[in-house]
C-alpha cells in the first residue's frame, strides 16, 4: 500500500509548520476566557495568544502570570491551542514569566510569543531559558517560539533569528514598526491601504517574509485596525497572502476572526485540485502523473499536500476519501 504523503515527501527535511493562519490576542482573564469559548464553538480553527506584556497591569505581573497558567490549565483550554506573549528581553520580568508559565503549564502552552526581537544573540538567550525550565519542569516538549520583529534591528537580523532553534513563526509588528521610523513613515501607513503601498513597510514585510519562508518559519501578518467592517478585515488578509506571502495574521478582536481565517483558508478550487492530484499519485506509488494535461511529481505533491493540510486544520470539507486516505488518526499515527 502507497505510503502516507508525510512519510513519501518530506523524507531527511524538516516538514514546513502547518498551524491555524489566525492568533487572536486576549489580555484580561474575560476576555480570554471568551476567546476560548469562541474557539471551541468554531471547532478549534485559530491559536489564542494570552498577553503578558501589554496585557499585564503594571505591578501585578506576577499574578497576572498565574492567571494564565490557570486558564492554559482549564477545562475551556480543550484544544491546547493557547499560547502566551511575554515581556520582551530589556523587561525584568521576562524570566519571571517563563518561570511561572512554563513551570505550572509545560504540557498545555502552544507558544511563546517574544516581543521587540532586536538581536539573535538576545533571542538565543530567551530560548535557551524557556528549553532549560521546560526540561526543570519534568517536560521533553520543544515549545515553539514566536519572535516579533518590530525594530530596525531586528529586521537586520532577521535571517539569522528565523534560523534560531525552535523559532516557530515571525510576526511583523507593523505599528512599533511605523513608531520607530520618527516619523518618516506617515501614521496613516498603519491602515490599508498604505500598509500595503507604502515602499519603507513593503521592503521590511517582504524581506520578512522571505528570511521566515527561506528557514521553514511561518509569516504572521500585523493586526487590521479596522475591527467591525467584515470585508475590509477580509481584503486586508487576503492582499496580506496573496502579495506578501503570509500565511497567518494577527487578531484584536472576536470579529476579526472569521474573515482572517476565510481570507487565508485555501479556496474551493484549490481544494479540489489538490484532492483530484493527490488522489492520482497516491494511486501511483508518488510517481509522476498527469492531471487535465499537466504533469505533475513530488515537487508540486508538496505545495498540493501542504494546500490540503491547510483546508484541513481551517475545518474546510474534503471529500471523504481523502480524509480516509490521509487525515485519519490510523494513517497520519
Amino acid at each position: 500500500m502507497p505510503r502516507h504523503p508525510n512519510e513519501v515527501l518530506f523524507e531527511g527535511e524538516k516538514p514546513f509548520p502547518i498551524i491555524p493562519t489566525c492568533e487572536h490576542f486576549a489580555g484580561t482573564e474575560e476576555r480570554i476566557t471568551k476567546a476560548l469559548e469562541l474557539q471551541n464553538k468554531m471547532g478549534g480553527v485559530f491559536d489564542i495568544t494570552m498577553d503578558c506584556e501589554d496585557g499585564a497591569p503594571m505591578g501585578a505581573e506576577r499574578p497576572h502570570a498565574e492567571m494564565v497558567v490557570r486558564m492554559q490549565n482549564s477545562a475551556g483550554n480543550q484544544h491546547n491551542m493557547s499560547g502566551v506573549r511575554i515581556h520582551d528581553y530589556t523587561n525584568e520580568h521576562w524570566k519571571q514569566d517563563i518561570d511561572i508559565i512554563v513551570s505550572g503549564a509545560a504540557e498545555r502552552l502552544a507558544y511563546i510569543t517574544v516581543p521587540k526581537t532586536v538581536k539573535s544573540v538576545e533571542l538565543a538567550e530567551m530560548i535557551d531559558y524557556v528549553r532549560n525550565t521546560t526540561s526543570k519542569a519534568g517536560s521533553r516538549r520543544e515549545i515553539p517560539i514566536h519572535a516579533l520583529v518590530e525594530t530596525h534591528g531586528a529586521l537586520r537580523q532577521v535571517w539569522e533569528i528565523a534560523e534560531l532553534p525552535n523559532v516557530q513563526v515571525l510576526d511583523f509588528g507593523m505599528m512599533d514598526f511605523v513608531s520607530a521610523h520618527n516619523g518618516a513613515i506617515p501614521a496613516f501607513a498603519m491602515r490599508s491601504p498604505y500598509q500595503f503601498d507604502h515602499k519603507l513597510l513593503q521592503r521590511a514585510k517582504a524581506e520578512m517574509v522571505a528570511a521566515a519562508l527561506a528557514s521553514g518559519v511561518v509569516p504572521a501578518h500585523n493586526v487590521t485596525l479596522e475591527l467591525k467592517d467584515v470585508e475590509f478585515i477580509y481584503n486586508d488578509a487576503r492582499r496580506a497572502h496573496d502579495e506578501f506571502g503570509f500565511l497567518r495574521q494577527w487578531s484584536i478582536y472576536p470579529a476579526q476572526i472569521e474573515p482572517i481565517t476565510r481570507a487565508m483558508a485555501p479556496s474551493h478550487h484549490e481544494v479540489e485540485e489538490a484532492e483530484a492530484i493527490l488522489l492520482k499519485a497516491f494511486a501511483a506509488d508518488w510517481g509522476p502523473i498527469q492531471h487535465e494535461g499537466n504533469l505533475h511529481d513530488r515537487a508540486t505533491y508538496r505545495y498540493y499536500w501542504q494546500q490540503l493540510q491547510r483546508a484541513h486544520i481551517q475545518n474546510v470539507a474534503l471529500g471523504q476519501e481523502v480524509k480516509d486516505r490521509f487525515f485519519t488518526e490510523a494513517v497520519t499515527a
